[in-house]
Parts: structure tokens; C-alpha cells; sequence
């Protein structure tokens, strides 16, 4: 019981250990990984598809029998009409969990469908990813430029797109030889009550807000920055057509809903699907938070920052144990490898993660913390990182970082591994990943 609140074996040794940038290049990782790993199937991609849909319609199916069914134990079998309340909430709490967990599947699925790993019919992966993330109105299109963006430049201060730190000037912090203990606490030292609750805002609206105001994004884009507006600066001028129909989507789905809810009455839209969309936005918001943001984790600027150094500094984390592995498709358990090779299917990337494991060996970062407390850990103390230091690492409410660099950090040559990227770009310059750094 007592180790749902306790730092794991990993993190702690994390923490212990000074970070060095890896010794490995991009092509040993390659190497590793055996190439029938990079077919794809699109029979079983599609029958994932539609085992999800399934489920979400047996799950809805039920739901509406809830109600019914709850006032036919009290009315029928004499059951007190307190224990038929106790029964009937505790279905309901079931249904928006579960449906929560296989509706945020859809949006994993769509997120794989963006990279293009369902199929190699391009067709089947653009209208697999438009309905799913239309339900829960997200824009695909937009949202996959600039996810596409994130991988690109993963970790990078300069140019990543997602949870983009924060730095001490930021905050109006003075500079490190003279800041107080006090002058940290005072922007960052926050009540538990008042913790928990910028938590829960975080992660109920953290990505409506995200996607309306870039809040987490990168610094470098101006105020009014969204994914709604083709003019938005996270988007060329190619990709705006397609920002149109993200939108044009949403909007066909809004107005499905208003007629949907106009037939089956306010009460059931709020049960039956808004309670369940909220809950894909706290599993979206708590997954995505997770990879990109934990205390022992590096970042980089221009200086020291490679595709592959980026890439490895994800975390991979057991997230809802078997369930996150059946309906998240594997999208938090094997996150380092999609991060490497986003263009391999997410039902062989458990494979992937054992084979760089052997590779990547001390620099492979899986975290088995509890889900939920490695939250609260990640959000008290990644509050904000130095101005300057090519490697960095976020610091507490203390001004103190959970790790250091290594004496020979700066010493290795970040071009090595960018000429290894680039020769391996001129020998393979089909493949996809490779194309979409470029």
C-alpha cells in the first residue's frame, strides 16, 4: 500500500546518478532493431480499430441501461431507495471510467493513425485519425503538425512544441547568486489544498486550454497561438487548408451532438459522453505530462541538443498496468522507442523497447513509480529551469535540481552524432522517420 507513495527503485537511481549524454549513436540504436519490426499490417491495424469501437458501443449500450435497471431494484425488489443511489452512482463512476480509459484508446489510435503506422494505404490512415479524433474534438490535423513538430525536436528548449520549461526570468526570479530561499517559496510554495486543485484544472481543462491557447507550447510563438486558426504560427502555409478541415470536422461533430443531445435530453449528454470526454482529456494530459517532464529527465539547448539525445530523454511508465497496455496501445509502456521510431506500429514497439534496452542500457529511462504519485511529484518540483547551461534539468520550489551533470558531460561532441544522423539519412532516405526529421 505504502509504495503507491513512494519514488521508485529507478527514479531514486536516477537522481543518484550524474547525467552523462549517451555514448551510443543513432546507428547502433538502429541496428538493434530487426527490420521485419517495421512492417505493417493493415488488416491488424484495422481490427484494433474496430475492437475499440466495439468496446466503446458495448460500454455505451450498458450505460443506458443504468438507470433503468437501478430503479427496477428498488421498485421491484425492495431494495432502499439510499443503497439503490449507492448502486446506480457506482455504475455511473464504472461506466465514465471505463469508457474514459477505451475513448482515450480512440484517441491513442488516431494519434498512431497521424504517424501513419495503421496502414500504408495513407487514405485508411487519415480517415481512421479524422473520425476518432473528431469524436472527441480534437483536430487532427492541426494537432498532428505540430505533434509532428515535437518529434522533430524533442527536449529541445528551443524548438519542442509540447510542456516547453519554463525559465528563471520566466517567473521573475533574481539571478541564482542572489535569490532567497524565500524568493523561490514565494512564487512556488503553495498550499496541499491549492496544489490539488491548479492538479485537477490541469488535468480536466489542461488540454482544451492547451489547444486554444498554446499554454505548455513553445515560448517562441506569439500570444493568439492556437490550433483552431490556420494563420497560427505552429502551422506552414501547407498545412492551413488542412487546419480548415480539423475544424470543419469539430464542427460536424458539435452539431451531431446538439442533435443527439436535442433527442436524448441534456441529462444523458452530460452522462453519457460529456462526463467521458473529460476523462480523455485527464488521461491525454497526465500520459503526455509524464513522458516530457520529470525531475531527473535533461534538457537540451541548441548547443548539446541531437535528434537521438532528445528522443531517449522520454520516460516510459506502466500506466494503468494491462489496461493501458490493451487500450492505450502501448503509447506510455513503450514511449522511448516511439520517440526513436515513430513510424513502426504500436503493437510491435514492445518489442522495440526490449531490443533498445540492450543498447541504450543505463540511459533507457522507465520510471515504475505510481502513475498518480509520479504526478504530484513531476508538478511540486519541475517548476522552472536556468536561463543559461546547455543541459539542464528542472529545479524545485527550492531553486534546487534532483540531479547534476556528469564532470565529462559537455565533453562529447554533439556533431559525431549528427553527422551519424545525417549518413544514415543519404543510406535509408525512404524511410519515414528519417524523411520527417529532415
Amino acid at each position: 500500500m505504502f509504495s503507491l507513495f513512494r519514488d521508485s527503485p529507478e527514479f531514486e537511481r536516477r537522481k543518484k546518478t550524474p547525467f552523462s549524454p549517451p555514448k551510443v549513436t543513432l546507428s547502433e540504436v538502429r541496428s538493434a532493431v530487426p527490420k521485419h519490426l517495421y512492417e505493417k499490417n493493415t488488416l491488424k491495424g484495422c481490427l484494433y480499430v474496430a475492437r475499440d469501437v466495439f468496446c466503446a458501443f458495448v460500454v455505451y449500450k450498458l450505460g443506458w441501461l443504468i438507470d433503468s435497471s437501478t430503479c427496477a431494484l428498488v421498485e421491484r425488489f425492495g431494495m432502499s431507495s439510499i443503497v439503490g443511489a449507492l448502486v446506480k452512482w457506482s455504475l455511473w463512476l464504472s461506466y465514465w471510467y471505463a469508457q474514459g480509459i477505451i475513448l482515450a484508446g480512440w484517441w491513442c489510435m488516431a494519434h498512431e493513425a497521424g504517424h501513419g503506422t495503421l496502414s500504408n494505404r495513407r487514405w485508411i490512415n487519415h480517415v481512421v485519425g479524422f473520425s476518432l479524433h473528431s469524436f472527441l474534438l480534437t483536430p487532427f490535423y492541426a494537432w498532428r503538425a505540430s505533434h509532428h513538430a515535437h518529434h522533430k525536436a524533442t527536449m529541445s528548449i528551443e524548438r519542442d512544441e509540447n510542456y516547453v520549461p519554463r525559465t528563471r526570468k520566466d517567473h521573475g526570479l533574481p539571478a541564482e547568486s542572489l535569490a532567497r530561499l524565500s524568493d523561490y517559496h514565494e512564487i512556488f510554495d503553495d498550499t496541499p489544498i491549492y496544489t490539488l486543485l491548479r492538479i485537477l484544472i490541469m488535468q480536466i481543462f489542461g488540454w482544451p486550454i492547451y489547444l486554444f491557447t498554446n499554454a505548455m507550447g513553445s515560448p517562441r510563438h506569439p500570444p493568439g497561438t492556437n490550433h483552431f486558426l490556420p494563420s497560427s504560427a505552429i502551422f506552414e502555409p501547407r498545412q492551413r487548408n488542412y487546419v480548415l478541415a480539423s475544424d470543419a470536422g469539430i464542427g460536424a461533430m458539435m452539431y451531431l451532438l446538439y442533435m443527439w443531445t436535442r433527442h436524448v435530453g441534456f441529462t444523458n449528454f452530460l452522462k453519457l459522453y460529456f462526463v467521458p470526454f473529460m476523462c480523455v482529456n485527464h488521461w491525454i494530459v497526465m500520459l503526455t505530462y509524464l513522458h516530457h517532464c520529470d525531475p531527473t529527465i535533461p534538457y537540451f539547448r541548441r548547443g548539446q541538443w541531437t535528434f537521438l539525445r532528445g528522443a531517449i530523454s522520454t520516460v516510459d511508465r506502466p500506466l494503468l498496468g494491462w489496461a493501458g497496455r490493451v487500450f492505450l496501445h502501448n503509447v506510455s509502456h513503450d514511449h522511448v522507442s516511439h520517440h526513436l521510431f515513430s513510424s513502426i506500429p504500436f503493437y510491435n514497439q514492445p518489442m522495440v523497447t526490449e531490443h533498445i534496452k540492450t543498447v541504450l542500457k543505463e540511459n533507457y529511462n522507465y520510471d515504475s513509480t505510481n502513475s498518480f504519485r509520479a504526478l504530484y511529484r513531476t508538478f511540486t518540483q519541475c517548476c522552472f529551469i536556468e536561463d543559461d547551461g546547455e543541459i539542464v534539468f528542472y529545479k524545485n520550489k527550492d531553486g534546487q535540481a534532483a540531479r547534476v551533470l556528469a564532470e565529462d558531460a559537455l565533453d562529447a561532441e554533439p556533431v559525431k552524432y549528427l553527422i551519424d544522423l545525417r549518413r544514415h539519412m543519404l543510406s535509408n532516405p525512404c524511410h519515414s522517420l528519417l524523411s520527417s526529421i529532415q
